[in-house]
């Protein structure tokens, strides 16, 4: 196994960015996820805002966090929101850990993806393993993943949500996407993951599969996130 593709979404919501290189720290991806879209002092995504999507979130040569080409902080991004989320939609910076939906990392694979027969990008994960036969990802849950330095605990099969349903390139929305999934998946593709010990990854790194009694010490507890479980920071 190796690693496909990397992946950063450095506004929540937004499309992301593919990398050459991440290094893994406690909070995942540095710089994933480090500004949100607020509205009415609750945090808004593309679940109920569809047309976040439509809206590219990338890195600029400084570090700095853009809008389709515009800082998140210029009034041109935050137009830009208002657009896509509705009135009183604004960009904001948070780097707390509730700023994931469950945990820092996704990790999907591409057996998984193609057994899917869409777009992994509807996934949204921030890493993708190659080399991986079916679904065999189901099986994974509790396991290790070892790149390089890098150990990635893998927690739980990810249950999916309304964000599946919309085509990354044009926005448009297909129910049965998510119907699907529910029914042949039983909601859960792709894995919901956590950095135990950093070290940098790139693409054609090998990946090994371990189970945790095969390290010399135990592996420690993520930090888990909260949007997703905390209903009263979301948008209806």
């Amino acid at each position: 196994m190796y690693v496909r593709e990397l992946w950063r979404y450095p506004v929540k919501s937004l499309r992301g960015e593919r990398l050459e290189s991440a290094a893994l720290a406690e909070e995942g991806v540095p710089g994933d996820r480090v500004v949100h879209v607020r509205q009415n002092d609750r945090v808004a995504t593309a679940r109920t805002r569809h047309r976040l999507l439509g809206l590219d979130g990338t890195t600029g040569p400084d570090g700095g966090v853009l809008v389709n080409g515009f800082p998140w902080d210029d009034p041109r991004a935050a137009e830009l929101i208002r657009q896509a989320a509705g009135p009183g939609a604004e960009p904001a910076w948070y780097t707390g850990p509730e700023r994931f939906d469950v945990l820092p990392l996704l990790v999907a694979t591409d057996g998984a993806i193609d057994a899917f027969g869409h777009d992994g990008r509807r996934l949204r994960p921030n890493i993708v393993v190659g080399g991986v036969r079916g679904l065999a990802e189901r099986d994974w849950p509790g396991k290790v993943l070892r790149i390089g330095e890098a150990l990635i605990g893998v927690r739980t099969l990810r249950a999916r949500c309304i964000v599946t349903t919309i085509d990354p390139d044009d926005g448009s929305q297909n129910l049965d996407v998510l119907r699907r999934i529910h029914r042949e998946f039983d909601t859960g593709l792709a894995l919901n993951c956590w950095v135990a010990h950093p070290g940098t990854i790139r693409p054609g790194d090998p990946v090994e599969l371990l189970d945790p009694s095969e390290l010399d010490h135990p592996l420690p507890e993520p930090r888990p996130g909260g949007w997703i479980v905390g209903a009263p920071y979301l948008v209806p």
